[in-house]
């Protein structure tokens, strides 16, 4: 390559690098001594361009020539103009894309509705100093919240070292955060505080200042059923209590053993996984509860017996025996069943618009009664079903292939009954509800943390209970993997993307067309 075109190339760069350092000062990186750099060094450039052209330019007063290099600065003023444009159109409009696998920059739906159903203001105070650690990722959840509902949730921070009345109201030690959210207007508003918050938290955190009354999820027990709290070693279901707890439901044990009837503040029963006989009693006592409008989620296990097969038939329901086995879709094992098929059913319609996979270990299927046994007025439904090629597996210990005699095709794995119950005589609810799912180890503490299992139970249950705004999608158990930039690494980022590449194209483009005008 010749010299002259070298320095031509380099005339290119020089020109812009000079008109783009008030960009540089002003709109990337704001840094005085990068502007001047860029203008010293492109002025550099264009005098060796001047002293290599001196002929050429001297001939600049012919038409042609003049021509030539008006449009050319013409041209880069334009080039330039452009870039600077669209810039500052990027930088108002400011759009935001989140391509991150677990969606860990955008709010959950439940987050969306719990926010679009408040009826009074909601403000966070966060009791942080701008030194601690958590200080952005905490300001970036306030303001997706209020980017979100801007009219109904707002945020402030203040640092209680600067502020010892506040750190003394909420009796904050020195070093200690606080995160306050209250409802409503002035000092007598309805608060509750956190720690420094994730966003199932927040989110728990409103639903729980919009509620007017916690509603009893009761647990029977007395057979065998999962433990609200494990014993030492053992299995329960602590991570299910503290989730209905958080979203504003009241968790307690109940046997039945000698009582005629179910407690009438009970907005729920749950049985999960019974593994013995429930007395006449018991089951009349549930059998009236579910008339008068109840509401039950059962769960049940492989290999149990509970004595419940009458009364869930009353409201078309049959629990087979056998272990449902699927030979495509599993996890590795036939019995662990791997499911996206859904019914058309509230439960589980926004797991499917998000393409949820259910995983259910050791499952048994239902078989749906419409006729027969049922009470009259009962509608049952299925929720969610297996693939077209499970089957239900007589021996599991003994054969994991179908055998003559089985049942085989697409299988109900979880079903919804309802009843209307208005005229009852001692009515509870206007509907009794039931929800019958074929497997409650998903219930387990080790097992809560699959997503799509946690809202299909949260969200039967949210069916059960009537609360159309509890069907949603909760925020997950987000591993993060982020990477934490200072402020000078966020400015020389932001200059190398939307500076120094973009400039470093526009002046090798230019370049090559300058070369080829000039041919």
């Amino acid at each position: 390559m010749r010299a002259t075109h070298v320095t031509r190339v380099l005339g290119a760069f020089g020109l812009l690098l000079l008109l783009s350092s008030p960009f540089t000062l002003f709109l990337t990186s704001g840094s005085v001594a990068l502007a001047g750099g860029k203008a010293v060094l492109g002025a550099a450039m264009l005098a060796a361009y001047v002293v290599t052209h001196r002929r050429e330019l001297g001939r600049a007063g012919t038409r042609r020539t003049g021509r030539f290099l008006a449009s050319s600065v013409l041209t880069t003023l334009a080039v330039l103009g452009v870039l600077v444009a669209l810039n500052v159109l990027a930088f108002r409009e400011n759009q935001r894309w989140d391509l991150t696998q677990a969606r860990i920059f955008s709010l959950a739906p439940q987050t969306v509705q719990t926010l679009a159903g408040l009826k009074e203001k909601a403000h966070a105070l966060a009791l942080v100093p701008p030194t601690h650690p958590s200080y952005g990722e905490l300001e970036e959840l306030f303001r997706r919240y209020h980017e979100a509902a801007p009219e109904v949730f707002d945020y402030a921070f203040v640092d209680p070292r600067r502020e010892p009345s506040l750190a003394a109201q909420y009796q904050l030690k020195d070093g200690q955060t606080l995160v306050v959210i209250s409802r409503g207007e002035g000092d007598a508003a309805p608060h509750t505080t956190l720690p420094l918050p994730a966003e199932q938290e927040l989110t728990n955190a409103l639903l729980q200042l919009g509620a007017t009354g916690a509603q009893k999820v009761y647990f029977v027990e007395g057979h065998g059923e999962w433990p609200l709290e494990p014993p030492p070693g053992g299995d329960g279901l602590s991570e299910l209590r503290r989730q209905l707890q958080r979203e504003g439901y009241r968790p307690e044990p109940l046997n039945l053993l000698g009582r005629k009837e179910v407690p009438r503040d009970a907005g729920l029963v749950i049985i999960a996984g019974a593994k013995q006989d429930y007395t006449a009693p018991e089951v009349a006592a549930l059998r009236t509860y579910l008339g008068e409008g109840g509401r039950l989620l059962y769960f049940t296990d492989a290999n149990t017996e509970d004595g419940l097969g009458l009364f869930l038939a009353d409201y078309g329901v049959q629990v087979d025996d056998g272990v449902a086995a699927d030979p495509r879709f599993n996890s590795g094992n036939p019995f662990v069943l791997v499911s996206n098929f859904y019914g058309k059913h509230a439960i589980t319609r926004p797991l499917q618009e998000r393409g949820f996979n259910v995983q259910l270990p050791t499952a048994r299927s239902l078989t749906l009664i419409r006729e027969g046994f049922l009470l009259p007025g009962v509608t049952v439904e299925p929720v969610l079903l297996s693939s077209p090629y499970a089957w239900v597996e007589s021996r599991p210990l003994e054969d994991t292939t179908p055998s003559s005699g089985e049942k085989m095709g697409q299988l109900t794995l979880v079903a919804a009954a309802s009843r209307d119950t208005r005229a009852a005589e001692h009515k509870r609810f206007d509907e009794a509800r039931l929800v019958a799912v074929g497997e409650s180890e998903l219930l387990l503490d080790p097992n809560w943390r699959y997503e799509a299992n946690r809202n299909l139970v949260m969200n039967a249950l949210g069916w059960a209970s009537h609360q159309v705004e509890k069907i949603t999608l909760r925020p997950p158990d987000r591993e993060t993997s982020t990477l934490e930039l200072s402020e000078d690494q966020m400015r020389t980022l932001r200059f190398v993307s939307t500076d120094l590449f973009p400039l470093s194209l526009l002046g090798v483009g230019l370049a090559v067309w300058l070369s080829r005008r000039n041919r």
